[in-house]
């Protein structure tokens, strides 16, 4: 355990509903999610003092918090994509722990699908030196993750059947969520004869492009006892980053910083990898998920195609996952990790509705950022 087990607890949240959404800007979205989020905490603006957030820019924290009418005395911008979010709520709870804050606004909001973003498939930018050896040759971040799919088949014989199992399995957690994005059946055949985006990784296998936010609200333990929703406590938490935007850099292409965080958020929590009743992981990619069961413990190394085979992570499965339906099926505007936590909790509160996970207790939410470069971990409890 450590010093910020159950200090803080997540006690208001709210996701855009809508995943396309032509008209709205990131910061209108992040609004209309502040608002329900502070009503579902039963707390005001004038109560948030610290203030998380994660855009395309360095001055979106400062943009956005005015746009808010928010002026807090703890701001935290750290951005390293996708998982942002999720080393946000470990920052936050370490601040709360701490004394240096008590109610934290964590918000994310994209316009990706209206303003036509090829995410994981369009252009790189030059952004570092190892990228000399990449850009000029029209490497993208779907054929970085294509690369670390080749690399995984290539030496555990992993195959196109098995990481088929992963969209499937979502998508039909997709189809208990009436804002999932697509929610129709999928079987394995459609994903295995879907066009190829980058070998072996097919369409049906990367993340949607959406529009869309969200908003979570932390404050201490011991304020949480007297607001309005039964709160979800932050067990432990960790963050790595392993290289830069270039896959060259990778000492293995099949081990990422998963490892390195998930131990650091297990031994904080008290916990192990079989204790976790629901998990929401992040899913780029279907190869994504792969490395990740198997960086964060819950299968040995190579054998995660074997994991995931016969629906192992569908509704009725053995190990329930991304059960909105993921980035795969449900929403993807840019940067995931906001959602992973936002789905985390309502299992926890019990929220869920048809697509509920039974005696859902102990929670992970784990993303995966830019070039499988960056990762956070957080372990979250309803007692």
């Amino acid at each position: 355990m450590s010093f910020i087990t159950r200090k803080a607890a997540i006690v208001g949240i709210d996701e855009y509903q809508f995943r396309h959404a032509p008209g709205a800007t990131p910061q209108q979205i992040q609004l209309e999610c502040t608002r329900r989020a502070l009503e579902d905490a039963g707390l005001k603006k004038d109560d948030v003092d610290a203030y998380f957030t994660a855009g395309l820019s360095c001055t979106d924290a400062l943009v956005t918090a005015e746009y808010l009418r928010i002026k807090p005395t703890y701001v935290d911008s750290t951005s390293i994509g996708g998982p942002s979010f999720i080393a946000h709520l470990g920052h936050a709870a370490v601040a709360i722990a701490a004394g240096v804050c008590e109610v934290a606004l964590i918000t994310y909001g994209s316009t990706a699908l209206s303003d036509l973003k090829a995410i994981g498939s369009g252009p790189r930018l030059m952004v570092g030196e190892g990228d000399n050896f990449e850009l000029p040759y029209g490497q993208t971040l779907v054929g970085c993750y294509a690369l670390a799919a080749q690399r995984h088949a290539y030496e555990f014989g992993s195959n196109d059947a098995q990481r088929a199992e992963i969209s499937v399995a979502t998508r039909k957690w997709a189809s208990l969520n009436p804002d999932a994005m697509f929610r129709q059946p999928l079987t394995i055949d459609e994903v295995m004869n879907s066009r190829m985006i980058s070998t072996p990784l097919r369409l049906l296998e990367c993340c949607v492009i959406s529009d869309g936010g969200g908003a979570v609200i932390v404050t201490s333990a011991e304020r949480a006892r007297d607001l309005r929703q039964r709160p979800v406590y932050v067990l432990g938490w960790g963050e790595a980053l392993s290289h830069g935007f270039a896959m060259n850099q990778m000492s293995d292409l099949t081990r990422t910083p998963a490892s390195v965080s998930g131990n650091r958020a297990f031994e904080m929590a008290g916990a192990k990898p079989e204790d976790i009743d629901v998990a929401q992981i992040y899913d780029s990619f279907t190869i994504t998920v792969m490395l990740n069961l198997e960086g964060l413990g819950f299968c040995p190394r190579g054998e995660s195609g074997h994991f995931v085979s016969g629906q192992c992570t569908a509704p009725g499965g053995d190990f329930p996952m991304n059960t909105d339906g993921g980035g795969l099926s449900s929403n993807h505007p840019g940067k995931r990790g906001i959602f992973l936590i936002i789905e985390a909790v309502r299992q926890l509160r019990g929220d869920c509705g048809a697509r509920q996970v039974p005696d859902a207790r102990l929670a992970l939410a784990h993303g995966t950022g830019i070039y499988l470069s960056s990762a956070a971990t957080v372990i979250m409890s309803k007692d």
